[in-house]
């Protein structure tokens, strides 16, 4: 495969939003593997569905032979990235950046090859360098190459003065360092590419700009786009909490559920992001109409399933789903809940128990689905809200609780 479709292959699945000087990345991509990077900071134990197209545009970069470099945020997580934030980030302790930089590191061994050959991912901690850093230095040698005039023109601080939300000078730095990142990537790893979501442009700006001006070297910026649903809503968040890729912290069945509860405007540019499927394979499936839509988001749902979880978890998610929706079957690969016996015992208003399992985020959520009469307890639509549900309702071992005909939850006793 010729390293010079990547650029090609990723406009036509939708992954650029932006590029700088297009035609010479062009050409030095086309000269032999390239190094690029995407850095990640470690605010969480996992990453979620909002970060996957960045990993997915590495997966097609090292696909098309050139090498991807993931940057673990240990030193960057320390400031917190004021970009797209309304707010300050919460201050995280050394401690908590480095359980959840172990936690992150997970999330990459299913999309990305790593080794020591030329296409080979490598994966890096900016603390390396940064924690090291003398910060007269730094101000000597990196912050003679910003002015406070650009940098206020840039979205990620013009956000927050616009809206009159503080913007501390710790955060105010976090732009300086993220271009050191990329000049000191240049030289330790000859990366010339950094790719990032639409929100890192001025970010993404400025590293080219120190690289070039101190080292008179030419480097190039990638974006990708804001990826929200048909609907408008931010993608990996519902109403259940995000979408994370671990299965520690989401069963693979929920994470298929999610894809395949896809909107139908949706199908056809999630399989060019999320999946590895043929662009006219994607086109074929991306123009049926009707009820065949529901076939091309099972596909979408087994394809996403298998790159983060394998395709034996994604397979056993499909049946669980076939036998859950298509047989009616409280089967026992359903995601479940275990509530105190005592409580079960006792039995729980049905809209407390809907809420107490995810199914509906708060109570009046849950009121409204059952006055809708979307709520099921053992595949019987219930119309009483407060009716109690305990031990009498269990069926081998368990209540199955459904809301819709795509939601389904298993109630055990503690």
């Amino acid at each position: 495969m010729s390293a010079t479709d990547f650029l090609r292959e990723a406009s036509d699945r939708g992954f650029v939003h932006q590029c700088t000087d297009l035609d010479a990345l062009r050409t030095v991509m086309a000269a032999g593997p390239t190094p690029a990077y995407i850095g990640f900071d470690c605010t969480a134990d996992s990453l979620h569905i909002g970060s996957l197209v960045q990993i997915m545009i590495l997966r097609l970069l090292q696909k098309h032979g050139h090498k991807p470099v993931v940057v673990m945020g240990g030193g960057t997580t320390r400031i917190g990235d004021p970009s797209g934030k309304d707010e300050s980030r919460q201050m995280l302790t050394d401690a908590t950046i480095a359980a959840n930089m172990a936690g992150i590191k997970r999330c990459f061994g299913p999309f990305l090859r790593f080794g020591d050959a030329a296409s080979d991912a490598i994966m890096v901690n900016n603390a390396d360098w940064l924690d090291r850093l003398g910060y007269v230095d730094l101000l000597r040698d990196v912050g003679t190459h910003f002015t406070i005039n650009r940098m206020l023109t840039f979205d990620s601080v013009k956000l927050r003065l616009d809206r009159e939300q503080p913007l501390t000078f710790l955060e105010f730095n976090y732009m300086i360092l993220q271009s050191y990142d990329f000049r000191e990537l240049y030289r330790r790893h000859g990366v010339v590419l950094q790719i990032g979501g639409s929100d890192q442009w001025g970010n993404i700006v400025s590293g080219m700009e120190l690289t070039r001006r101190s080292d008179q070297k030419s480097v190039f910026g990638l974006t990708t786009p804001l990826i929200t649903t048909a609907s408008g809503a931010k993608m990996g968040k519902t109403a259940q909490g995000a979408m994370w890729l671990t299965e520690d912290r989401l069963s693979p069945y929920d994470y298929w559920q999610f894809w395949r509860n896809t909107e139908d405007a949706d199908v056809g540019r999630f399989l060019r992001l999320f999946t590895d499927l043929p662009l006219p394979e994607i086109a074929r499936l991306e123009a049926l109409g009707g009820a065949e839509i529901n076939e091309a988001k099972k596909i979408l749902a087994n394809e996403a399933t298998a790159l983060a979880h394998g395709q034996t978890k994604s397979a056993a998610a499909a049946e669980t789903a076939r036998l859950a929706f298509e047989e009616g079957a409280a089967a026992e690969n359903l995601p479940s809940i275990a509530l105190p016996h005592a409580d079960l015992a006792a039995g729980i208003p049905a809209f407390r128990l809907f809420a107490l399992a995810g199914l509906a985020a708060t109570n009046g959520e849950s009121r409204r689905l059952i006055r809708g009469g979307g709520a099921r307890v053992n595949d019987v639509a219930i119309v009483d809200e407060a009716a109690p549900i305990g031990l009498a309702d269990m069926r081998d071992g368990a209540i199955k609780l459904s809301a819709g005909r795509k939601q389904h939850k298993l109630v055990r006793a503690a």
